[in-house]
């Protein structure tokens, strides 16, 4: 089977650089602290595209701030680098 790769979240190394707490970003969103946990740890499996727009806004950010491909030949490791 081939690896097609994934998708992953950076939000939480963007909301670390951000002076905002998670509680504000949560509240300016109009989005559960458990939802924005989820795409913090990068355990989210779907994604609201609506929820990353207000993420966007809020964090002054492109999606392609939050989201990255990872091709199926990299590791995590690689990524990091």
């Amino acid at each position: 089977m081939m690896n097609y790769g994934h998708i992953r979240l950076n939000l939480g190394d963007l909301i670390e650089k951000s002076n905002l707490s998670k509680n504000k970003i949560c509240q300016l969103c109009q989005i559960q602290h458990t939802q924005l946990n989820r795409y913090c740890k990068n355990e989210a499996t779907r994604v609201d595209l609506n929820v990353l727009a207000r993420i966007c806004c809020v964090l002054e950010c492109d999606i392609g701030d939050i989201l990255t491909y990872v091709n199926g030949d990299e590791t995590e490791e690689d990524i990091d680098k």
